[in-house]
């Protein structure tokens, strides 16, 4: 009995002499509940979420970056650095487009890329998204010569938008002929069915299409055609090609004189063609001029609307222009309906790809 009366004392003692504080014993509750299940289970979402998103977060400051020095690149992007790249056998092909006709741009690339042409295609961007656009899917195909026009007037036809954004092209055209380029120019509502350079035949300084819908033989003159009701031909301003001539830069600076001398106004909405054909006109007997076949080369206003002609000269056609009508979606109605819009189905045939 004194032995464990003894052993009690004995342990009341040790007890007085370590006693457990409260906040020692908080502490080992504390240290116990961070292992618990549902911390454990929070510690590991926060390592995922921080393991994703800082590196995700880090992706996109890097992609932000290089857009901005790869559209500070392309700002400073040249037209003469731009022809030199796409150049091919001297030949640079150009289109003059603004955001609204991307659409359009691809369907006629598509139509190019089946003739293996593609390569030596240049857009001369009219507003910095198609500048920045283009060069994101196809690097150095675009270029845009300051200043850009307004991009939302530009496209519609018979606006001054529209005027300033065409009266711009036989700067560009000129200018890549004083590079020494050959330049072909198409407007971006055209489909090609076939190469048109087999029908570049001979070394004239300037080859270009009739816009009047009347047929004509199939073996018609080349020669400029006569002039019309107003004084003056009914050439497309659509279709060009240049050789690096003195006759061919000739043309180009009287077309330039030309608009310079009928500016856009509300009364007289001018657009770029009847200044291309007074000045095709005015130099006719110091450059050397060539016709290109109406079979090959049809305007909008006879493929499309002269069925028995379209069927006696099948086989023939070479670039179709769908002109002779007006609006986006009436183009791209009377494209669908003819088979030749092809963004529908073969948009991955485009070097850009689908926009």
């Amino acid at each position: 009995m004194s032995s464990i009366l003894h052993q009690r004392s004995t342990h009341s003692s040790l007890a007085n002499s370590y006693p457990l504080s409260p906040r020692s014993s908080s502490s080992s509750e504390r240290s116990f509940s961070i292992f618990s299940p549902i911390n454990l289970l929070v510690l590991l979402c926060l390592i995922v979420i921080l393991g994703v998103f800082l590196p995700w977060m880090n992706i996109q400051e890097s992609i932000f970056s290089t857009s901005k020095v790869s559209n500070t690149k392309w700002r400073q992007y040249s037209l003469a650095e731009a022809a030199s790249f796409v150049a091919r056998n001297g030949t640079v092909i150009v289109c003059a487009v603004s955001q609204p006709y991307l659409p359009f741009l691809n369907n006629w690339l598509i139509s190019l890329t089946r003739q293996k042409h593609h390569e030596k295609v240049l857009v001369i961007a009219e507003d910095y998204a198609t500048l920045y656009k283009v060069n994101e899917r196809w690097p150095g195909h675009a270029v845009l010569v300051p200043p850009a026009p307004d991009a939302q007037t530009a496209h519609k036809f018979g606006s001054q938008g529209f005027f300033n954004f065409t009266s711009r092209r036989p700067q560009h055209l000129l200018h890549i002929l004083e590079l020494g380029y050959n330049v072909m120019y198409n407007d971006v509502d055209m489909v090609w069915l076939a190469d048109p350079f087999p029908y570049l035949q001979g070394n004239h300084d300037v080859y270009f299409t009739d816009d009047m819908a009347a047929v004509k033989p199939l073996h018609h003159s080349h020669d400029l055609p006569p002039p019309g009701k107003k004084g003056r031909t009914y050439i497309c301003s659509c279709m060009i090609f240049l050789r690096p001539t003195s006759g061919a830069k000739l043309v180009m600076r009287k077309w330039i004189e030309e608009l310079k001398s009928q500016p856009w106004s509300k009364a007289k909405k001018a657009n770029d063609q009847p200044a291309f054909n007074w000045a095709l006109n005015k130099t006719a007997g110091e450059v050397d001029l060539y016709l290109l076949p109406q079979s090959a080369f049809p305007t909008g206003g006879l493929y499309f609307k002269n069925q028995s002609w379209v069927q006696v000269t099948k086989g023939m056609h070479v670039i179709i222009h769908n002109n002779y009508i007006t609006g986006f979606e009436k183009k791209i109605k009377r494209f669908r309906e003819f088979n030749l819009w092809y963004v529908d189905d073969h948009t991955l045939e485009s070097p850009l790809g689908r926009i």
